[in-house]
């Protein structure tokens, strides 16, 4: 569904990625795993487009991404939850998920229902401002409100940063759920215990190169991710 091959990009003079190349297929879930800085948030980007690679290739389902805009991307079936969410934070749970439906109007009672099937405590926070609810319903909130265009390909960024642990479990089962409703999910984590026990492969990114890859309870038990994480 996904590929990326040789991706170089960065942020003026700075370069974040250094030919990284991986794949997604239909149906799959994938986790690219590293420390601080290792590029996971910059892949994302590139892939939806926030930002421009400076060489390299994107496809989806063998259409070249590389020259559309970002505005075009969710059309082609990719949706991003970023990092810190970015909820609309004066509009109430309801319209921010209208909102995530804004490209495919007509489907959008269908869609809200199957979110709230989903997300129970999102039909109870309806109306409620997405800015005044807890760090692990915004969370909640920006899954749904990706879900909400229809997606093909599901990217998430982070989804446990600063959450508290028991929330983090809570976020985690979610996306087990998403998986298993058949969604193609990519996943960029630091939370390496949790994302490996839902995904089915995964990538280890250091200082923007793949050092590593394969399933997911392989690489967990592998000497690169053991130096990655833990220095040893």
């Amino acid at each position: 569904m996904l590929a990326v091959s040789n991706l170089s990009a960065g942020y003026g003079s700075f370069q974040a990625l250094f030919g990284v190349s991986l794949e997604v297929r239909a149906g799959e879930s994938v986790a690219v795993l590293g420390p601080n800085g290792a590029g996971k948030t910059t892949l994302l980007r590139a892939i939806s487009k926030l930002i421009d690679a400076s060489a390299g290739e994107i496809t989806m389902e063998g259409a070249r991404l590389n020259e559309v805009p970002a505005h075009e991307v969710i059309g082609r079936g990719i949706a991003h939850v970023p990092e810190n969410r970015r909820l609309f934070p004066r509009l109430t749970v309801e319209e921010n998920l209208r909102m995530g439906a804004f490209s495919s109007r007509k489907k959008f009672p269908e869609r809200l229902k199957f979110v709230y099937g989903l997300f129970p405590r999102m039909e109870e926070r309806c109306g409620q401002l997405a800015g005044t609810l807890s760090g692990g319903e915004q969370q909640m909130c920006a899954i749904a409100r990706a879900l909400m265009s229809g997606p093909k390909l599901l990217l998430l960024d982070e989804p446990s940063a600063g959450l508290a642990p028991v929330v983090v479990q809570s976020i985690f089962a979610l996306v087990k759920r998403i998986c298993a409703e058949g969604f193609t999910v990519l996943i960029v984590e630091q939370n390496v215990q949790q994302v490996l026990k839902v995904v089915d492969r995964a990538y280890l990114l250091e200082t923007g190169r793949i050092k590593s890859s394969g399933d997911a309870a392989a690489l967990a038990a592998s000497s690169e991710l053991k130096r990655a994480y833990l220095g040893l």
